[in-house]
C-alpha cells in the first residue's frame, strides 16, 4: 500500500465518497428533496421562469440544515466549478448553476460531474498531482492533489448531510 500513488488514493477516496452517496440517494424522492427542515433553510425555490438557489450572506446554525434539494445543487455547484475552473475556461459562476427541477434530474447531474471528474482524474500522473500547475480553483498556489482531496471531502460530507437530511424528514414525517 506505501507504495502506492497519489492518483490511486484519491481515487479509492473518491470510489468511497461516491458509495455513500449512492447509499443516501438511491431511493430519494422529490418530496424528500424539497422538505426544509424550517422556512429558513437553504432551498432550491420555484419561482416564475425557473428555480432560485438560495445563497446566504452569512452562514449561522440558526437557519437550520439545507434542504436535501440544495445540497444537491451544492454538490452540482462546487464540481462543475472545479471542472470548469481547472480544466476548461473558468468562466463558470455559481449563477451559471441551476436546479435541473428534480431529484432524478439532479442525481443524473451529478452522476455526470463525477464521471468527467473521475476521468479527469484517471488520466493525470502523481506529478500532475503533485504540481499546482492545473490547481486554480477553490485553492491557487496548492497541490492539485490538495483541490482533489477537498473535493473528495466535499463529496463525503454532503452525501452525509443528505443522509442526515433524510433520517429528519423520516422521524418528522413519523411524528
Amino acid at each position: 500500500m506505501q507504495n502506492q500513488s497519489i492518483k490511486a488514493h484519491v481515487l479509492f477516496q473518491l470510489d468511497m465518497c461516491w458509495q455513500l452517496y449512492g447509499y443516501h440517494t438511491e431511493t430519494l424522492e422529490d418530496r424528500e428533496a424539497y422538505w426544509a427542515f424550517r422556512p429558513s433553510c437553504l432551498q432550491v425555490r420555484r419561482q416564475e421562469g425557473g428555480w432560485r438557489i438560495d445563497w446566504p450572506e452569512e452562514e449561522s446554525y440558526r437557519m437550520g440544515p439545507p434542504s436535501i434539494a440544495w445540497m444537491m445543487w451544492h454538490m452540482m455547484y462546487w464540481w462543475t466549478m472545479a471542472l470548469d475552473h481547472n480544466f476548461g475556461e473558468g468562466t463558470k459562476t455559481k449563477e451559471d448553476i441551476s436546479w435541473p427541477g428534480s431529484v432524478d434530474a439532479a442525481k443524473a447531474a451529478i452522476r455526470s460531474l463525477h464521471d468527467q471528474w473521475a476521468a479527469r482524474l484517471s488520466e493525470m500522473t502523481d506529478e500532475d498531482f503533485h504540481s499546482a500547475g492545473n490547481a486554480k480553483w477553490p485553492f491557487e498556489g496548492r497541490s492539485f492533489a490538495d483541490i482533489a482531496l477537498w473535493l473528495n471531502g466535499e463529496l463525503m460530507k454532503n452525501a452525509a448531510e443528505i443522509g442526515q437530511g433524510r433520517f429528519l424528514y423520516a422521524t418528522a414525517s413519523a411524528v
